[in-house]
This record gives C-alpha cells, structure tokens and sequence, in this order.
C-alpha cells in the first residue's frame, strides 16, 4: 500500500488539530469524502486469531527457609515444598480447523499447565504438539471451536521499510497492538537461537509479547515475535521475530511427529573473510570455506573438499556460516541439496541430499575402566555447532565408577594425558592408549578444570 503526503494534506490534518482542540471531538472518519487511513478493519480480521497463553509448572523443593525449629538446628530433613511458576506469553493460531497455536518455545518449556485465552475471554487448556529449542518454536493444541486463523505469508518477499504490526500480550496487561517497520532482515550471529534469521523491527516489542504475531498491512503472518535487544529490559525499537517461511518448515514438522528430524551432509565450515579471499585467490570476502569432509556422508560421496568456498545452496546466496546452517539444518532427511562453489578459482556446482544425522556414541566401559558408566559423543554433533571441538559426556550413571571420580554429564573433554582430544575418534584413541590412569581436562559451564582418574 503506498500513501503519498503533500502540502494539501498537511493542511487537512493541521485544520483538524485545531478543530480538535477547539472543539474537544474526535477526529471525523473522513475528509472531502476521502476516508481517513486505519489499521483498524485489518486488525479486527487478525486480532481474534493472537491468544495469551499462561503456562504454569510445579517444582518440588527443600526451602532454605522456614521448617520447624528441629529441622533447621538437627539437621533434620526438610519436607519437600512445592513452588509455582509462571510464564506469560503469546501465541497465534495457524489451524483454526484443528486448533494448532504457534508460539515460542521458551513460553512454554517447561510447563505443566497450559492455559490459552482467546480475544472473546474464553479460555481453554492446551496440550503440547511439539517443540523446537533450535528456533525456539512450539505447537500447542487447543479445542477447535469458533476460532480464527492467520495464514502465513511468503517472509522473503519482505523488505526493509514495509510497515509491520505487532500483536501479542506485553507484560501480560492482555491484548496489545503496536506499530512500526521492517529494520533489518536476515540478522543471524545474536547468540540467541541455534538457528538465526531475525526479522528486525521497530515496532515495540517488550516480555509477554513473545510468541507473538508480526504482521504486514494485509493482516498475514510474516513473523512470530521472539526477542528483544535491550539494556534495561524493555523496548528501545530493536526487536526480532522469527520469519514465517522459516516458522512455517518447523511448524510442519511439529505437527507430522511432534519434533524436527534434522539431517546433515557431512561436512564442517568456517566463514570466509578477507585474508582467507586473499589466500584462495577470491575477489569476493562472502561464502564459507569447507574445512572438514566427513567418510560416508553425502558431501564425500559428491566429491566436495577442504577448502572449496560454498558461496550459494539451493539457488540462495550463502554469506555466512549462520546463513548455511540454516539452508541446511532446516530441510528435511531426504531433501535435495543443490551446493553452488569455488574451486580452484573456477565455479562448480554440487548436487546431494541430506541424510539422516547419527549422533555417534561410545560407552566408557568399552573405552577404560575408569570410565565406566558415562556414555559420550562428540560436542560439535550434540550442539550443532561445527566449530566446538571436544567430546561431551552425554551420559553418566549415578553411583557409576566415572561418576565418583567426578564426570558429569555435559561435561566437555578438551584433552586426555595433556593431549588434545578434538573429536570421538580422536579420544577414543588416545584413551585406550592410555595404560592405568588419565589425566582430563575438561569444561563445565564456563570453568576448565583437570581431572586425575587413578
């Protein structure tokens, strides 16, 4: 929708400033015949389809506080204390026939109790479809009676500048609608999500619209409102929504088997930037360098190689690492993949298909003795992050002889008998070559610590 403003209509509206004011009416709903512009009758169309969602979960705890008086000075074991939490949110129903609601993952992980409250104050209880931690989505259900829906719009078609709506439930006051326009699209690299391919905007976003529905002026969905980027916790005009096109792959999934199946192709990456242009002979600083080629993966089996410089997948231009985890991490196990590249200063073009992706694992016992009980993997497959080195304790048996010498799951091992230990196969080897006793170094949260199993 295009709207031009010249002098004539500064008039107009500078005439009905002074008419309001003298008069103290409402501004008319047209001028010379010509209606004033409103989002009013589009968001009649879009706000019966945003719902407040309310998700509670008990938590059973032994409390610091309170107690008799011969629990706290004997050390008596205190009775367990149930606590209550609550979580706030938005969500949109995409399947008013089946009464599917997409919202956020974070809304509701977690919850035992979820209640979604419609536009019309009806509320209804909701079961979980599926969820998604990567792109922080889930599909929740409710009973399809007398509901409406948002169809999802084409989210690549956007451009910065296009007027966008807000809907959602800010700090939970109930049903709230802001405005503003596309900032920024495709930012990605913000720590936020596994997966990145914000839609920026500056229309206010703030906690509890997450979930939420970012609209064009057509009343489609384009984006499913996340985040925000703020120093003091509420809007400054910098906040994120998920794409539709990207909400719309994930939200398939959900409902087919209530989880994503990701697959792989079997190859690691880095970003290319200007020194590494320089050095392979590329004008251009935007792609990413193959580092690693996986042994029976699709990417061996095609004949891609460490250091060809993918610059595109499936006719898309690929910038980034972020940008190539996603057209890829985000198809399906048998979907087609269609890899643009340089090689040796000449452009090829490589054709496969995902596969499923195996986390590979191996049980300590196997490995030494003093391991026994943990079973691990390797940290760039369990996080998905290509660039993590080491191998992570996916398992571990409480009681178990790994776990009395200290090993916890999630711990990631960088090295064995101060040896670097880069991946599973890497460590195995090293392990069982290890004779009686080992020296690790690990991580855990953001602490590296040595570990003596003797």
């Amino acid at each position: 929708m295009t709207t031009g403003f010249g002098p004539s209509t500064a008039l107009v509206a500078a005439a009905l400033l002074l008419c309001s004011i003298a008069l103290g009416a409402a501004l008319p709903v047209s001028v010379d015949g010509q209606p004033l512009p409103s989002l009013a009758p589009m968001l009649e169309r879009v706000t019966p389809a945003v719902v407040n969602i309310s998700s509670l979960a008990r938590v059973r705890t032994r409390g610091v506080g309170g107690g008799s008086f011969w629990e706290f000075f004997m050390g008596l074991p205190r009775a367990p204390r149930e606590r209550i939490t609550q979580s706030l949110g938005s969500g949109v129903i995409v399947d008013a026939k089946n009464g599917f609601v997409l919202t956020n993952h974070h809304v509701i992980a977690g919850g035992q109790e979820i209640a979604v409250t419609l536009r019309d104050g009806r509320t209804l209880k909701a079961e979980v479809v599926g969820t998604d931690e990567d792109t922080d989505l889930a599909v929740i259900r409710i009973p399809a009676e007398g509901l409406s829906e948002l169809r999802l719009a084409d989210s690549d078609a956007l451009r910065v500048g296009d007027f966008v709506v807000a809907v959602g439930n800010p700090f939970g006051l109930g049903q709230t609608v802001t405005s503003g326009i596309i900032s920024a699209l495709g930012r990605s690299g913000l720590g936020i999500e596994t997966y990145e391919n914000f839609i920026q905007t500056d229309a206010s976003i703030n906690p509890g619209n997450s979930g939420g529905a970012l609209v064009d002026l057509n009343g489609h969905l384009v984006g499913i409102n996340t985040a925000i980027f703020s120093p003091t916790g509420g809007n400054v005009g910098i906040g994120f929504a998920i794409p539709a096109n990207m909400a719309r792959l994930v939200l398939t999934q959900l409902i087919e088997t209530g989880e994503v199946h990701r697959g792989t192709v079997g190859f690691d990456h880095q970003d290319l930037d200007a020194e590494l242009a320089t050095a392979f002979g590329i004008e251009q600083a935007a792609g990413v360098v193959v580092t690693r080629v996986y042994e029976d993966t699709p990417a061996a089996e095609v004949g891609l190689r460490v250091g060809d410089v993918i610059t595109g997948v499936n006719t898309r231009p690929i910038r980034n690492s972020q940008q190539l985890r996603n057209a890829i991490g985000l198809l399906q196990v048998g979907d087609e993949v269609t890899m643009d590249l340089i090689r040796d200063g000449k452009r090829e073009r490589l054709e496969t298909v995902v596969a499923e992706s195996s986390v590979v694992q191996l049980e300590g016992r196997n490995l030494h003795p003093r391991l026994a009980g943990a079973v691990f993997g390797d940290a760039a497959t369990a996080y998905r992050n290509n660039r993590l080195r080491g191998v992570i304790v996916l398992q571990i048996e409480s009681g178990s002889v790994a776990w009395r010498y200290g090993l916890r799951a999630g711990d990631i091992i960088l090295s064995v008998n101060r040896r670097n230990s880069e991946d599973l196969q890497q460590f195995a080897g090293l392990v069982e070559n290890a004779g009686r006793d080992l020296l690790v170094r690990f991580v855990r949260g953001r602490q590296a610590y040595f570990l003596v199993l003797d």
